[in-house]
């Protein structure tokens, strides 16, 4: 079965895409890397919030979400970066990072584009032309780090 991408803003979202990327990353982020914490975190729907999407035969296999600059001191913020265990090895993730500064260029021309990314993906991220812009930090316990794609 082929794969089915989709970036929708927020208020394009059906109830069944919205439980489908809540319900994937709490999997993931939750209980699979053990991060007890509140990923409902008021950003899903506000401003011009978009959401990127990866479905294959109603299964949402990967997703990220694109926070609006103007919410985020003037960086398109991208989020909850995340594939289902059993969609891993497929490259799903290069195709969520691809749509995604293109989604990024289109909705908002010329805006630098930020992440927070789990420190051992640096080098992953720095293929798409992003710089670390901070130290490594913990989030939730695992080292991140702040990465800028001018």
């Amino acid at each position: 079965m082929a794969i089915t991408w989709t970036c929708k803003h927020h208020s394009e979202l059906d109830t069944r895409e919205l439980y489908g990327f809540l319900a994937l990353r709490c999997q993931v982020f939750v209980v699979e890397q053990n991060c007890p914490y509140l990923d409902v975190d008021g950003q899903d729907l506000e401003a011009d919030t978009c959401h990127v999407m990866a479905w294959e035969d109603g299964a949402l296999l990967a997703y990220l979400r694109l926070l609006d600059p103007a919410t985020q001191g003037g960086d398109v913020v991208i989020g909850r970066v995340v594939s289902a265990a059993e969609a891993r090895g497929r490259g799903l993730g290069h195709g969520l990072m691809e749509r995604a500064l293109d989604e990024a260029g289109r909705r908002w021309p010329g805006m630098p584009v930020y992440l927070s990314a789990q420190a051992h993906l640096q080098g992953y991220y720095g293929r798409y032309g992003f710089s670390p812009v901070t130290e490594v930090y913990l989030d939730d316990g695992i080292p991140h780090i702040g990465m800028r794609r001018a």
